[in-house]
C-alpha cells in the first residue's frame, strides 16, 4: 500500500513537471563587432534580473535565445526574428540596440501574435508601428529635450547641433532645437553625419567656424562617441570656451575611463546613471557587475534589458503562459514600479516608459575614476516626441 501511494504521488509530480512549459524569448542585438558591447550589457541586465527574481515565472520556465545583429542591418534583423517567432517558437521578441533593425520588425508582430520589448532603439516613432511594441528604454526626445534648458540657464544663446543621420540624430537634434529655440535660444546650424563618420577633424572646424557658444551632439554610444569627445578636445574646442551639451550617450560610463581628464565637466541628460544612488540600483549594479564580469563595461542598456525582463515576466504571468500578444500587452499598460533608475511606468496610451531624466556631470572620484554625477532630477518625463509626429 505505501509502494502504491509512494509510486502515485512520484507519477504526480512527474506529471507536474512534465506539464511545466519553457516560455521562449527571443533577444536581437549587437553581440559582436564594433557595438558588441551594447549587447554584452544586454545580456548582463537580463541575466542580473534572473538571479535577482529566478528564471520561471508560475510553473513556466524561461529560456532567453540570443540573436546578433552587429551593426544596424533591418534585412537581417527581420529575417532573424522570422525565424526565432517560426523555427524556434519564441512567445516574445525584445532587445534591439538600433532603430531600423526594430523598424524593421514591427510589421510581423501581429500576424505573429508576438510583442515586443524595445530594450534601448530610441526613436519615438517605434511605438507608433504596431500595438505590440512595448519600450523599457528611453527615447532620444526624452533626454534631449531638457538640456535645451540646461544650456540656456548655461549662459550659452547660440549652439551648433551635430548628430547622425539616422532616426535617433533626427529625433534628438528636433528635440534640441525645440527646446532650445522655446526658451529663446538658436541653434545657428545643423550637421547631419552620416552613421559611420568616424573622422571627426572637419566637424570640429565648422563647429569653431560658426560662431556657435555651445555644441549640442548626438550619436549612437560606442566608439563613435568616444572618438567625437575626444576630437571635441583635441580640436581645441574645450580650450576655445564652446559649452559641450549631449543626451547620455555621449559620456557612457565605460568609456569614461579612455576619455579621462578630457570628459570632465561635460553636462548630459539622461534616464540612467551607474552611479544612482538607490537600494535598487545597487542590487542591480551587484548583480549585472558579476555577471558582464568586468564592472567598468557596464553601462546603460543593461537597465533598459533589465526592465525590459520585468514586463515581460508581468505579460507572462498576465497570460499564463499562454501566447496571447495582445493580452499580455495590455496587462502592463499603465504598469508602475521601482526600477534600478528610479519610479517608472508604462504609459496605456502609448506603451512608452514614463520616467526620471537627471542632468548629470562627468566628475572625478577619490579612488581617480570617473562617473556621471547626478546633479539635478526631470521627473515624470514622457516622450515629446510622441507629440510631434502627430
Amino acid at each position: 500500500m505505501k509502494r502504491t501511494v509512494l509510486a502515485a504521488l512520484a507519477a504526480l509530480i512527474i506529471g507536474g513537471v512534465a506539464q511545466a512549459d519553457t516560455i521562449k524569448i527571443g533577444v536581437i542585438g549587437p553581440f559582436s563587432g564594433p557595438f558588441a558591447l551594447q549587447g554584452k550589457n544586454f545580456k548582463a541586465g537580463i541575466d542580473a534580473y534572473m538571479v535577482l527574481n529566478g528564471s520561471n515565472v508560475g510553473d513556466d520556465d524561461i529560456e532567453i535565445i540570443y540573436r546578433d545583429v552587429p551593426q544596424p542591418d533591418p534585412a537581417q534583423s527581420k529575417a532573424l526574428a522570422q525565424e526565432l517567432v517560426v523555427k524556434e517558437g519564441v512567445q516574445y521578441l525584445a532587445g534591439f540596440y538600433f532603430t531600423p533593425d526594430a523598424m524593421a520588425v514591427t510589421p510581423l508582430l501581429e500576424q505573429a501574435n508576438v510583442p515586443l520589448v524595445i530594450m534601448n532603439a530610441a526613436t519615438s516613432a517605434i511605438v507608433t508601428k504596431s500595438p505590440l511594441a512595448v519600450r523599457t528604454s528611453f527615447t532620444l526626445w526624452q533626454t534631449s529635450t531638457p538640456i535645451a534648458k540646461v544650456a540656456k540657464d548655461a549662459g550659452v544663446s547660440k549652439v551648433i547641433s551635430v548628430v547622425s543621420d539616422y532616426g535617433p540624430g533626427v529625433d534628438a537634434e528636433n528635440a534640441f532645437k525645440k527646446g532650445f529655440e522655446a526658451v529663446g535660444g538658436e541653434v545657428v546650424e545643423a550637421i547631419r553625419m552620416p552613421l559611420a563618420t568616424n573622422d571627426f577633424s572637419p566637424i570640429m572646424q565648422r563647429v569653431k567656424d560658426s560662431g556657435a557658444e555651445g555644441l549640442f551632439a548626438f550619436l549612437p554610444s560606442g566608439p563613435t562617441t568616444l572618438g567625437f569627445v575626444k576630437a571635441f578636445n583635441e580640436n581645441g574646442l574645450k580650450d576655445a570656451g564652446i559649452k559641450f551639451f549631449a543626451p547620455g550617450d555621449l559620456t557612457q560610463e565605460s568609456d569614461l575611463p579612455a576619455l579621462g581628464e578630457a570628459a570632465l565637466g561635460i553636462q548630459t541628460t539622461f534616464h540612467y546613471a551607474v552611479s544612482h544612488d538607490s537600494p535598487e540600483n545597487k542590487a542591480f549594479v551587484e548583480a549585472a557587475g558579476k555577471a558582464i564580469g568586468n564592472p567598468a563595461e557596464l553601462s546603460f542598456p543593461s537597465v533598459g534589458a533589465y526592465d525590459g525582463m520585468h514586463v515581460i515576466y508581468k505579460m507572462i504571468a498576465a497570460t499564463g503562459g499562454e501566447q496571447d500578444a495582445q493580452k499580455a500587452v495590455d496587462a502592463v499598460k499603465g504598469l508602475s514600479w521601482t526600477s534600478p533608475r528610479g519610479p517608472v511606468s508604462i504609459d496605456p496610451e502609448s506603451r512608452h516608459i514614463t520616467q526620471n531624466i537627471y542632468l548629470r556631470e562627468v566628475a572625478k572620484a577619490e579612488d581617480g575614476s570617473y562617473y556621471n554625477k547626478e546633479i539635478a532630477t526631470f521627473e515624470k518625463q514622457g516622450d515629446p516626441g510622441l507629440a510631434a509626429l502627430k
